[in-house]
């Protein structure tokens, strides 16, 4: 059951030899720890797409 759904539009962050993705603050009171989510990527712009 979805509670709530967000699209956000992120680029992917370096962080040491990890990429990441930055929540945005505005969504920390829904995201707490063990919090189960379901991410869709769907590559938009890269290296080998444009």
């Amino acid at each position: 059951m979805v509670k709530h759904q967000y699209v956000i539009t992120k680029r992917i962050a370096k962080q040491g030899k990890h990429n990441i993705i930055i929540i945005p603050t505005y969504l920390s009171s829904n995201l707490k720890h063990k919090t189960l989510v379901k991410v869709t990527i769907d590559i938009l712009q890269g290296e080998n797409n444009g």
